[in-house]
């Protein structure tokens, strides 16, 4: 092999094919240039069934908003305006998890942005914090459910790989579950949202504080005073866990 084919091997064009002439000299060349090189694009995500939740788990931020977009994994997506992925700092110490898009969240496409998104944030104020800035808001849901009714175990099932992977990406140092349906999915528990709340639970290694949601309190204004110690107890807990971070550096 001569010089000008190592040349052309290295540069991935080969196989050379060569055509003779009616006397046997080398008329023409012809080389068979590879492919060229097609750019990777999302991995599909089936809208159910086995191997899906593991494809969710591998996927980075852009990936996952775009699965979570065109999700039709449950019959929410046929009464949907938008889905709504979530919303704050992709590397905050804090994550809240709701239950599901309300009217006005299905129609702007962002979690708590009603009457109990302003409760939220009026609450997120009271402890020094503010939306987006270290903190992240999602919910068990991404779609509304049809007349803000609590949303069926099998449309949490199909949601469900969603979250995990969010949780995975963010890392918060803690997590608070708004309400009982956020509560119960996380935890695994079917307990009154009173005899889970004053203390911490864990989630797969994360520490989990249960408070009452936005839109209860709207109902319910005696329990903003137990919506407090609730937000107290959260503080606490993860200035401790920075200190103890900090300790270990």
């Amino acid at each position: 092999m001569n010089r000008r084919d190592l040349i052309l091997r290295e540069l991935g064009l080969t196989p050379l094919w060569v055509r003779r002439g009616q006397d046997g000299q080398e008329a023409t060349i012809q080389v068979e240039a590879p492919m060229p090189a097609v750019a990777p694009t999302a991995e599909a995500v089936p809208p159910s069934g086995e191997g899906r939740a593991e494809r969710i788990a591998r996927m980075d931020w852009r990936a996952l908003r775009d699965a979570v977009r065109g999700c039709t994994a449950c019959p929410l997506h046929a009464t949907r305006k938008q889905t709504v992925f979530g919303v704050g700092d992709e590397k905050a110490d804090w994550l809240f998890v709701g239950e599901g898009p309300g009217a006005e969240e299905d129609a702007r496409g962002e979690p708590f942005v009603g009457q109990a998104g302003r409760l939220l944030d009026n609450m997120l104020a009271s402890i020094g914090l503010q939306r987006g800035r270290d903190v992240y808001i999602g919910n068990v849901v991404k779609c509304r459910p049809p007349g803000n009714r609590v949303p069926e175990p099998a449309e949490v099932a199909q949601c469900e790989p969603f979250l995990l992977r969010q949780i995975e990406l963010i890392r918060p140092k803690l997590i608070v579950a708004l309400g009982k349906t956020a509560a119960c999915n996380l935890l695994r528990t079917e307990a009154s949202l009173g005899s889970l709340r004053g203390r911490l639970h864990d989630f797969r290694g994360t520490p989990v504080l249960v408070t009452y949601h936005p839109a209860y309190l709207l109902r319910n204004l005696p329990d903003k005073a137990k919506a407090w110690e609730d937000l107290c107890l959260a503080v606490d807990t993860v200035r401790a866990l920075k200190a103890e971070a900090g300790a270990q550096m």
